[in-house]
């Protein structure tokens, strides 16, 4: 799977790499994800996003006219994501599950972290759900499917 990682700070490199093993073509980079940044996603299939990121409306429908499919979170909140938007343009969106979420990163944490933020991606290429991590799955009986109803 072809991804851009956005707001990559320089410790989160490594993590990421080993979580990785090289099965993914991913494109790390240090700019948050904005309407001007967005452009970075061109011939990706997913994004791998963080809080500080802009994933509105606006930005999920660049996101998705560049063909994005699949918009990965590195937090364990998804308030930053237009949920409704992602819905409307068929891109999925996957966070981790680390509970509760620390208010220090250690180094255990982070690969936790990065190791199921690759989990995301591994499944999403299979064609699987990714369980209690899919904000919104299609088909998915492991999860519960939010529709517009549910956002609103």
């Amino acid at each position: 799977m072809k991804v851009v990682a956005y707001s990559i700070k320089s410790f989160e490199k490594e993590f990421l790499a080993k979580a990785n093993q090289k099965k993914h073509d991913i494109t790390l980079i240090s700019n948050s994800l904005s309407l001007e940044t967005a452009i970075y996603a061109e011939g990706k299939d997913a994004v791998i996003v963080f809080t500080n990121d802009d994933v509105s409306e606006l930005v999920i429908n660049k996101l998705a006219e560049l063909g994005i499919k699949y918009i990965a979170t590195r937090s364990a909140e998804t308030d930053h994501i237009d949920k409704t938007a992602a819905l409307n343009k068929g891109i999925k969106l996957a966070h981790v599950l680390i509970s509760p979420y620390p208010d220090f990163l250690t180094n255990e944490v982070l690969q936790q972290i990065a190791d199921q933020t690759i989990q995301n991606l591994d499944n999403w290429q299979q064609n699987k759900c990714v369980g209690k991590a899919c904000v919104r799955a299609k088909n998915c009986r492991a999860i519960e499917v939010i529709t517009k109803k549910d956002i609103n």
